[in-house]
């Protein structure tokens, strides 16, 4: 089994191995805080996978027992006091771009949630497309306990989505840390695992994912994100449109003829 270090990223760690790239935040010590260029950066590797055939699946994992503070007090936060509104829109307009980036790669991203998940943190486990966590984990969009609105980042939009309206604004309005419990309970959480298991399950469903047809994998999740905006009737049409679509393919095909010779599929994306 191969594993490669990206060398071409600066600001975060990559690891790809068997078409499952692993990601964290690299600042252990400070609990991986974000900055303006690890936001950035990370908004562009993003943007850059939806053309990447080598990755099917992200896990983006933790690093040192912490998935992320959010953004850093004295390299963002500290800054954004002295900028002017329009460098202010540009830089929430940036970040906005990251979860953006992340919904439209076209590859599952998988957040493996330990410890401290706050601000930013939070936002990028939420626009991730499953959640897997340990019972130490502490999820919080902590943006109105620094006199914020909570609607950053898509917060509002994607946040009542996965958990509710009535639970998401509790969670925006207090800026309170969500348990793990009850994340999962609320079905934030996927998975609640102990911690040395974290990896192990994350990676798990990355694998199963990689394993599977990845061009139909990235249908469904264009579809997750358009179908938002849609109605019924033309989110039953759009899913028409791709299931013919998928249907061209060859999995499509060799699916049919290994449950014919009661074998089991194997996928090649195409």
């Amino acid at each position: 089994m191969e594993t490669k270090m990206r060398s071409d990223v600066e600001h975060f760690k990559c690891e790809i191995s068997e078409g499952v790239a692993v990601v964290a935040l690299d600042r252990p010590e400070r609990k991986n805080p974000l900055t303006f260029d690890s936001y950035a950066e990370l908004r562009d590797w993003f943007r850059d996978l939806h053309y990447d055939d080598e990755v099917k699946a992200v896990v983006f994992a933790s690093n040192g027992g912490n998935f992320s503070s959010g953004g850093d007090v004295h390299d963002i936060i500290g800054p954004l006091t002295k900028m002017s509104m329009k460098e202010l829109l540009t830089f929430t307009r940036m970040t906005g771009d990251l979860v953006k980036a992340m919904v439209n790669c076209g590859k599952p991203i998988i957040a493996a949630v330990d410890g401290v998940c706050a601000g930013a943190g939070a936002i990028i486990s939420m626009a991730s497309d499953l959640r897997v966590a340990t019972p130490e984990a502490k999820t919080a969009f902590l943006f109105n306990r620094v006199g914020l609105a909570g609607c950053d980042m898509g917060a509002c939009a994607i946040l009542p989505r996965i958990i509710g309206q009535g639970r998401a604004a509790e969670l925006l309005y207090l800026g309170r840390a969500m348990s793990a419990d009850e994340g999962y309970a609320w079905g934030y959480f996927n998975r609640l695992v102990d911690a040395d298991a974290l990896m192990a399950e994350a990676m798990k469903l990355a694998r199963r994912i990689a394993d599977g047809p990845n061009f139909a994998n990235m249908m469904t999740k264009t579809m997750l994100a358009q179908e938002w905006c849609m109605s019924i009737e033309q989110a039953i049409e759009a899913e028409a449109q791709a299931q013919a679509i998928c249907m061209q393919g060859q999995d499509f095909h060799r699916a049919y003829h290994a449950f014919v010779a009661k074998e089991k599929p194997v996928f090649e994306g195409d």
